[in-house]
């Protein structure tokens, strides 16, 4: 069998190093990671959410009903989409007053759209609807999964990382200051936000995602995902 193709949207690049880390450990065989946004070389949408609202805008352009229909994207096993929850927090405002306008006149979900936190997957399930409606469809391919951490996908590192007991667990998926608190620790556990601190980091992820899963009720929503996405593709069995 080849080797899967995934294709992933993400906000930023240690965005992608930490959801590529979680499909090595759901994923049972090697794979190529794809990273559609943010694209180095196409760097017009931006990276953050409003780079995922642009680049899904632009998918959105083409009427397709699903990422797999898109024949400018051709060849991929797996889509992957991927949003912090705590865009929920957001305002179309905050990417200025063209991005503002722009989802008044095409009637985009409104935002800020969160809910009280826990439970972290109520905001996550509105902003399931809006990730949709930015990309113009009515629901996901059957190859496509969204990936939602909760506040942001360092939850997901803090929970690979810290021990048990550890302060920086309390509250998890709820944490909106976990990116600052992180940068605020004592020096031999601070972890600045950087492409080769999260690849240092990552193989730890992986080896560490069935904690993950216990720690955050989103990644456990993540993996059920993905391995719904494998039994149902049939002959590409390598998805589990």
């Amino acid at each position: 069998m080849s080797e899967l193709r995934v294709a992933l949207v993400a906000e930023g690049p240690t965005d992608f190093i930490l959801i590529e880390a979680a499909l090595k450990a759901l994923l049972p065989a090697p794979f190529l990671a794809t990273r559609l946004q943010p694209e180095p070389t196409r760097p017009k949408f931006g990276e953050g959410w409003g780079g995922v609202l642009r680049w899904c805008l632009d998918f959105a352009s083409g009427g397709h009903t699903a990422f797999e229909d898109d024949p400018r994207l051709p060849g991929f096993d797996l889509f992957v989409i991927h949003l912090d929850v705590d865009v929920a927090e957001m305002a179309y405002g905050d990417l200025g007053t063209e991005m503002q306008l722009l989802a008044e006149r095409r009637q985009l979900p409104k935002l800020p759209c969160h809910l009280p936190c826990p439970p972290a997957a109520d905001s996550a399930t509105v902003l399931r609807t809006h990730v949709l409606a930015w990309a113009g469809i009515t629901r996901l391919g059957s190859r496509t999964a969204l990936c939602l951490p909760s506040k942001a996908t360092e939850a997901w590192l803090v929970a690979a990382t810290f021990m048990d007991a550890d302060p920086m667990l309390a509250g998890l998926e709820c944490n909106s200051r976990i990116g600052t608190q992180l940068l605020s620790l004592p020096r031999t556990r601070r972890i600045r936000k950087t492409q080769r601190r999260y690849h240092e980091l990552a193989a730890g992820v992986t080896e560490h995602w069935d904690i993950v899963r216990r720690r955050c009720s989103l990644a456990e929503q993540f993996s059920a995902d993905i391995a719904a996405i494998g039994a149902g593709t049939g002959g590409r069995s390598a998805i589990r």
